[in-house]
């Protein structure tokens, strides 16, 4: 056989329909729109009928009725009244009769073995109580003042003789030209006694004449005695003037 060179034949080519491709072009992209819009639906409510998986309907919350709080009304009596103690002031009582500007006093001599001679009773007016002033030596209460002191110390009893505390002593007038007005409570100097009281006045004794005044108050500031004015020496033997009250009821 001759040779002869055998050449496929070339495949035909099929000719693609394009209206065909349109349409399945836009079936599927109104395909795609739909299922969008059917996501999107189920997106935006669980509970669209396009859901074939509904969630589960939520439990009814369950309501508590409200408390309503009542304020009770407070007695009268539930807020604290803040009761102010009486301080011991100083307010003249003008029902008593006042001593005199000078009192004059009663020199006695008595046996008893603690009275030293030359020892000054005051003899008040009637008022609730009375003063008793004697001298002694400083050395008696201050045994290492030696006669550098002046002073007066004293106790504050009731009517039977048993001591008064919180009571107030007032000391004034002037001492060589100096103004002295001090105070003190009874039961303040437990050297004199339960309810003593004592008031230093210079540091060595002076002698002055009816220039000072002592007086008593109770613990709500009524004045118990008048002014009593006393003496002082320049005598280390009396350079303590001594001073017990004595209420009378």
């Amino acid at each position: 056989m001759d040779n002869f060179d055998l050449k496929p034949e070339p495949k035909a080519k099929r000719k693609q329909n394009p209206l065909l491709l349109d349409i399945l072009s836009v079936v599927v992209l109104l395909s795609a729109c739909y299922l969008a819009y059917i996501f999107l639906s189920i997106f935006i409510n669980p509970n669209s009928s396009f859901n074939p998986f509904p969630p589960p309907p939520l439990p009814t919350r369950y309501q508590t009725p409200t408390t309503t709080s009542t304020i009770i009304p407070q007695p009268p009596t539930w807020t604290p009244t803040l009761t102010i103690q009486p301080t011991a002031t100083r307010t003249k009582a003008p029902t008593w009769t006042p001593l005199s500007a000078v009192v004059t006093p009663t020199i006695t001599e008595t046996s008893l073995p603690t009275a030293i001679e030359g020892t000054e009773t005051i003899a008040n007016t009637p008022s609730p109580a009375t003063a008793e002033i004697n001298y002694e030596a400083s050395t008696v209460m201050h045994a290492d003042s030696a006669c550098n002191w002046l002073g007066i110390g004293g106790k504050v009893l009731d009517a039977n003789g048993s001591p008064v505390q919180f009571q107030t002593i007032q000391v004034g007038g002037a001492l060589e030209d100096k103004v002295v007005n001090q105070m003190a409570l009874s039961g303040t100097a437990p050297a004199y006694g339960t309810s003593g009281f004592e008031f230093v006045l210079a540091d060595q004794p002076i002698a002055s004449e009816q220039d000072l005044w002592i007086q008593l108050f109770d613990n709500n500031g009524q004045m118990l005695t008048d002014k009593i004015y006393f003496d002082t020496y320049n005598d280390c033997e009396q350079n303590l003037v001594m001073v017990v009250f004595t209420k009378n009821k």
